[in-house]
């Protein structure tokens, strides 16, 4: 058998090992990436040498870009501008301030600890390590003890910022001699990866949400394959941007935001379904590919990595999911009237994951200089918070939750427990989102 069955064998193995104890596996601090990570370890080259990027690099790369657009397309989709508007001042925030602290602090942290980057290599260190994944803390978000608003908050969040630090990855990656985007220049990658980008994704979502609502009104499209029109609308954004030289993953969040609008502000009214169950499948889809590319990541990335750990990148692992996250939360949260335990556990709960994963590879195929360097350092980071990140939130969001109900009956005047965000958010983070995968 020839190593791609084998690796399609493995792959299959495991999805459905996991899925026929999914459910009671949710009730303990294992969670769905620990499986998945894990698992890819122990298929990796360290291992059993299943599954080896140096044999596989093309269908491994392909299966994490197509997860990232598709997962980037449905965050953005399901963001509504009442999403922003009421409570909105907390993602904001961490977006606004917190985000490019994030950034800064871990380029900063890295100059010591990664000898032998140069600047804008260490800048792409901590552009790759700043976006959080909420699939590698499920329970932090979705605990009903824990207020309303931090979920809210923490939601919206790990759904903007990974589109979000797109623009200073490709500008810091332009930086750097000898890339495809170095070629190109900081000005034509300002103009095709950002503003064509933007440009092309916008066309593409608000025309394909047009169209999609059309046909809905005509009764043309059955709803089966109204929930497969959504990937494609999300491929066809990816594409014509890679065409026309640009990024595909910006158009891909682009046009999520666009088709997402489109599609509410021209609601059908006799239409019966829910505009977030039209992108359902679609947030379904993402989360089994984006447990699958962790089940890779697993294997061709960390599991070579832990045969070659050194304490400056364990230490720099380390710093960048407390103080590299901690740090900028405390900082853009600071007058925010939210008390202490609550800014802790949004700073504590800043996973890292897909996104950070599939930009580390992106800077494999550029064979950047020090890549061999940084994606230990990746790998390391996001090894570490599948662990610890997954072994805390259950028992960290209980203890949270207490605090919260005590502290809402000793004060009522309390910011984190606003009941009209409660009823606004109780339906949007009760059901399936990406961070069942």
């Amino acid at each position: 058998m020839s190593s791609g069955a084998w690796t399609g064998a493995a792959v299959a193995t495991v999805t459905a090992a996991y899925a026929l104890g999914s459910r009671r596996l949710s009730t303990t601090p294992v969670s769905s990436a620990m499986v998945f990570v894990g698992a890819g370890v122990l298929i990796g080259p360290a291992v059993l040498d299943i599954v080896d990027l140096a044999h596989d690099a093309a269908p491994i790369v392909l299966l994490l870009e197509v997860t990232l657009a598709l997962v980037l397309f449905t965050d953005a989709m399901t963001v509504r501008r009442q999403d922003l508007r009421t409570g909105g001042f907390l993602p904001a925030r961490l977006l606004g301030i917190g985000l490019p602290l994030s950034i800064g602090i871990g380029w900063l942290l890295a100059w010591p600890l990664l000898p032998g980057l140069t600047m804008w290599e260490l800048a792409l260190v901590g552009a790759i390590l700043a976006p959080t994944d909420a699939a590698l803390g499920k329970t932090a978000i979705t605990h009903p003890r824990v207020p309303a608003l931090v979920r809210h908050g923490l939601n919206v969040e790990s759904g903007l910022n990974d589109g979000m630090v797109l623009p200073f990855f490709l500008l810091f990656l332009a930086a750097i001699p000898g890339t495809h985007y170095a070629e190109e220049g900081v000005v034509g990658i300002f103009w095709r990866a950002l503003v064509l980008s933007t440009a092309l994704g916008l066309l593409v979502g608000w025309v394909g949400g047009r169209l999609l609502q059309w046909s809905r009104a005509k009764g043309w499209i059955t709803r089966e394959w109204r929930h497969v029109y959504l990937p494609a609308v999300a491929a066809g954004a990816y594409e014509l941007a890679v065409v026309t030289d640009g990024s595909g993953f910006i158009a891909a969040w682009v046009a999520g935001f666009a088709c997402g609008f489109a599609i509410r502000r021209h609601r059908i009214e006799s239409d019966e379904e829910q505009p977030h169950h039209t992108v359902e499948f679609t947030e379904n889809l993402g989360g089994l590919l984006a447990a699958i590319s962790l089940l890779v990541f697993g294997a061709v990335l960390l599991g070579p990595t832990l045969e070659h750990l050194s304490w400056r990148i364990v230490l720099y692992a380390v710093l960048s999911l407390t103080v590299v996250r901690m740090l900028p939360v405390a900082l853009s949260l600071a007058g925010s009237g939210l008390r202490l335990p609550t800014v802790a556990y949004i700073g504590w709960f800043g996973p890292r994951g897909l996104a950070s994963v599939v930009l580390a590879l992106l800077v494999v195929e550029e064979d950047v200089p020090g890549v061999e360097l940084l994606g230990r350092v990746v790998a390391t980071a996001v090894g570490l918070s599948v662990l610890l990140h997954g072994v805390s939130a259950v028992s960290l969001a209980e203890r949270y939750g207490r605090w919260h109900e005590k502290a809402s009956a000793a004060s009522r005047g309390l910011r984190e427990g606003s009941p009209v965000l409660d009823s606004l958010v109780r339906g949007r983070l009760g059901g399936p989102d990406r961070s069942e995968s």
